[in-house]
């Protein structure tokens, strides 16, 4: 039997899983809705995604296997009123709201089966990093399944749920730290005379390019592919010489320090 998947609501982040599942190669073995309680947006998001969605959220999780909560935090808890009565044993919840803890949803909807998961925007591009975590009562299988569907739109590891807000710095926050370190090289490229478009250019394939080289970099660390580059005496070795002075390491570790505090602080 197909299962059947709904997502209640239909915005960026869910519309990047939905059409990842799409347009993964087991797309055959679900069954996808959507519910929007606005008209005129359900209406467009089916137009979008060519799935059926729903106005009513309580019809979506009485017809659904597997419930992805798709909201702003501020109304999970709303929603998860609005639906509990519906939630049997037999249904997956799957939390994609940040800052809201497995916990907290449990205490609303009682024992029921809850995964939490840390997308991030480059799931947009099917370049997504994901991280998930099992509530009190969800069962390995459950997260084994939702890593597969996440597989479909980028990669997927699983954490401790107290391990999540380290997650969420390097990953779910992590994109708008590498647009910020490409547009600074690039603003750097051009205060020196270079065209910023050209200087764009150059530092993001070389982000890209950079990027596979560490997932392919077999037994090599990742400081045996800065020392390839950054010969002692060369040009590389003068900047990396310049980021060490800086401390560059201790900048990247109190954003990710002070990013990971303020998502726990979301989280109480």
């Amino acid at each position: 039997m197909n299962k059947k998947i709904g997502f209640i609501g239909c915005g960026k982040m869910a519309s990047a899983i939905i059409k990842g599942i799409l347009s993964s190669c087991c797309d055959n073995n679900y069954e996808i809705k959507g519910s929007e309680v606005n008209c005129e947006i359900a209406e467009l998001a089916q137009e979008r995604l060519g799935i059926p969605v729903l106005t009513d959220n309580r019809m979506l999780v009485m017809d659904s296997d597997v419930i992805f909560l798709a909201v702003k935090p501020n109304y999970v808890e709303q929603i998860l009123e609005e639906i509990k009565d519906e939630i049997t044993p037999e249904k997956l919840i799957v939390s994609i709201a940040a800052g809201v803890n497995t916990s907290k949803i449990e205490k609303i909807i009682g024992q029921a089966r809850v995964i939490r998961v840390m997308p991030n925007t480059p799931a947009l591009v099917l370049e997504g990093m994901s991280g998930i975590c099992k509530g009190e009562f969800a069962k390995d299988e459950d997260a084994a399944f939702v890593m597969k569907l996440l597989s479909s739109i980028g990669k997927c590891i699983e954490v401790d749920e107290k391990q999540i807000d380290i997650v969420t710095a390097i990953s779910g926050s992590g994109p708008a730290f590498f647009y910020k370190v490409i547009e600074d090289m690039a603003r750097a490229g051009e205060k020196l005379g270079l065209d910023y478009e050209k200087s764009l250019l150059l530092a993001t394939q070389t982000a890209l390019g950079s990027a596979k080289m560490v997932f392919d970099r077999g037994s090599l660390t990742v400081q045996n592919l800065i020392d390839n580059v950054a010969t002692k005496g060369g040009c590389t070795f003068v900047g990396i010489s310049v980021m060490n002075e800086e401390n560059s390491d201790k900048l990247f570790y109190d954003v990710i320090d002070e990013t990971a505090k303020k998502a726990h602080e979301l989280g109480k």
